[in-house]
């Protein structure tokens, strides 16, 4: 029995199941097949990664020089990502960022949608009517404990990827459209003892042109190596990046028997502290405290970008059962070589009788009681 638990570090089969799953999800929307027309190889699509704000200077690897540390950190340094001053850090706005960044991603969207719309001289409501926007996003967690998004972002007609794209769609409009909504979402959090918290995503945004497959020559961003890069976040949490907890605390001071780094222990001991407090009970931080905060789901897509994964586990479901039949030599199962069912329609009546049979009048007369004895006492 499959426990379906997608975490690696869980159950390393059923997460390569899901990460598989997810890949195949992923090029439907960027290729075509199961479902999804093959015409969205040609539509607008873009590649992003929208990452968070900076809570304080982390020991990172710049591209060139060395650390603000002044150390050249080899890729598998366990001080990557950790505070250069952990008491500086700060670790409130960091987890109460983690439990923001969901809903910091849908009003990206609403105002991705009106961006568009500006540059195509349309209105939020004529929009729809001339195109779609489909994407699909994964949650990372960053070294630091911070969640930022991967998204695949397509500009489709008006019914989504079986029609094509306006005249003025392109990846370009796409691509300006992202960066102005980027800049503009921001979502206001609570106020904290006398702090108010306002989220928005960080200043590092990439966003790169999908190229087709066959326009691949080393540089270009191929619709395979998205579909990959995505899939290998899908079955990865805060525990790869940060060494944290692929479950749930019960108890704070499970903490003590646990082999944490520091960063990671004040990053939970925060949520769980931010946790107690009634003015931020809906966001559940003690729940999500081994998440660090984020509570969202790791991986989602808009209802037109290609299949589900619900739809993939039965496909397999069923080859399954096929593979089963034919290994105990027995015929397929083909549903369309049944015949229909029918309703049986009597057009003529037959008069049967009335009343009971003498048979069945003398049966019926034995089994009831004689009225004349009623009440009397039975003698031996």
């Amino acid at each position: 029995m499959r426990c379906n638990n997608r975490r690696t570090t869980r159950c390393a089969t059923c997460a390569e199941t899901y990460r598989r799953d997810t890949y195949q999800l992923i090029t439907a929307g960027l290729r075509g097949g199961k479902g999804t027309p093959e015409q969205v190889a040609a539509h607008p699509r873009v590649f992003a990664t929208f990452t968070a704000p900076s809570f304080g200077p982390v020991h990172n690897r710049p591209d060139a020089g060395r650390c603000r540390c002044g150390v050249r950190h080899t890729p598998d340094d366990p001080a990557l990502g950790t505070p250069l001053d952990p008491d500086g850090y700060d670790y409130e706005a960091a987890v109460l960022w983690n439990a923001h960044a969901g809903a910091l991603w849908r009003r990206f969207s609403i105002y991705l949608r009106r961006e568009i719309a500006k540059r195509a001289g349309l209105t939020q409501r004529a929009f729809r009517q001339y195109a779609r926007v489909s994407f699909a996003k994964v949650a990372e967690y960053q070294k630091r404990g911070a969640v930022h998004f991967h998204a695949v972002i397509r500009l489709d007609g008006p019914t989504g990827g079986d029609t094509p794209p306006p005249s003025w769609a392109s990846a370009e409009l796409l691509t300006d459209a992202i960066r102005a909504a980027v800049a503009a979402a921001r979502i206001t959090g609570p106020v904290l003892d006398g702090r108010a918290h306002t989220f928005a995503f960080g200043r590092q945004l990439d966003v790169r042109v999908i190229r087709s497959a066959d326009l691949g020559g080393g540089t270009e961003l191929t619709d395979r190596a998205v579909a990959a890069y995505i899939a290998k976040y899908a079955t990865k949490g805060a525990e790869t990046a940060t060494g944290t907890l692929d479950r749930p605390l019960r108890f704070l001071a499970e903490l003590a028997g646990l082999d944490l780094s520091d960063h990671a222990r004040r990053m939970i001991r925060t949520a769980w502290a931010l946790g107690a407090r009634k003015d931020l009970a809906h966001l559940r931080l003690r729940a999500w405290a081994h998440m660090l905060g984020f509570r969202g789901h790791f991986s989602t897509k808009t209802r037109r970008y290609s299949t589900t994964l619900g739809a993939l586990r039965q496909a397999r479901a069923e080859w399954r059962r096929l593979q089963a039949t034919i290994a105990r030599g027995e015929t397929p199962h083909d549903p369309a070589a049944e015949p229909e069912e029918t309703t049986l329609v009597l057009g003529h009546w037959a008069f049967a009788g009335t009343g009971l049979t003498p048979g069945e009048q003398w049966l019926a007369n034995s089994l009831t009681p004689d009225t004349s004895t009623e009440g009397e006492t039975a003698h031996a």
